[in-house]
């Protein structure tokens, strides 16, 4: 297991110049962005999805209910080097949308879309997860009575329901956070892992590490350490902030 010291202690072994050349590199930055750009897509809308499906799901009653959420939870017991291939079977040359891409001009396999693809449906699961047991437990007493005085959904859950989840859903968007950060395989299959083009900060630590470069590549591993510690940092936050206020 990576030890962030010890990522540390190599990342700057010949000094603080050849670490910052490492970063300066234009490879290592543009890893960066796609990797910050990949969670900004992510995470919104994973949590605009999660947070209505949530809702649809503990409000409703329905057919294949049980069907949808272990469809949901698909991205936890896949490999996520299989759901790389599932996107190649579905976006590649003889995949079964390859014509409609080929006549539309658009890339999914070895470019951005179809890592985002591959980041969004990895990190599917977990704001719905983390919201199901809070709506389940919430008491619709409130929402009943918002309604009965005239608020329409919209309302109903921007003053009622959403405060009532918010922790729950900040815990989600953490998380979802954190492993579309740190996402490996997909998008390793999907992206053709290009360098200065479809490499994410992790696909861009193996590459370096394999060509010896261990400066860039240690480089690589504290930076995505630290975003790793970081969102640690905010988890425990959050958590303490929710105990302090059910404490209330």
């Amino acid at each position: 297991m990576f030890n962030p010291s010890c990522g540390a202690l190599q990342a700057f072994a010949k000094g603080v110049g050849p670490f910052l050349e490492a970063v300066m590199e234009h490879d290592f930055q543009h890893a960066t962005k796609l990797t910050l750009m990949l969670a900004a897509i992510a995470v919104p809308l994973n949590t605009i999805f999660g947070t209505v499906a949530a809702i649809l799901i503990t409000r409703n009653e329905f057919p294949g209910k049980v069907l949808l959420l272990s469809l949901l939870d698909l991205p936890f017991s896949i490999s996520p080097v299989v759901t790389g291939l599932m996107l190649m079977l579905l976006y590649g040359r003889a995949g079964w949308f390859a014509q409609f891409l080929a006549e539309n001009g658009i890339n999914v396999v070895f470019a951005f879309p179809g890592m985002a693809i591959a980041t969004m449906f990895i990190t599917l699961p977990f704001i719905v997860r983390e919201l199901i047991p809070t709506l389940e437990q919430m008491d619709l007493a409130q929402e009943e009575a918002a309604k009965t005085l005239g608020a329409n959904p919209l309302q109903v859950f921007w003053h009622v329901t959403l405060p009532n989840i918010r922790w729950g859903l900040v815990y989600g968007v953490i998380l979802t956070n954190a492993r579309a950060m740190g996402e490996f395989g997909a998008v390793s299959v999907i992206s053709g892992n290009i360098i200065g083009r479809t490499q994410t900060l992790t696909l861009f630590v193996e590459s370096a590490y394999k060509e010896y470069n261990s400066e860039a590549a240690f480089a690589a591993a504290v930076l995505l350490s630290c975003l790793a510690l970081a969102t640690l940092w905010v988890k425990d936050k959050v958590e303490q902030a929710a105990a302090a206020e059910a404490a209330k």
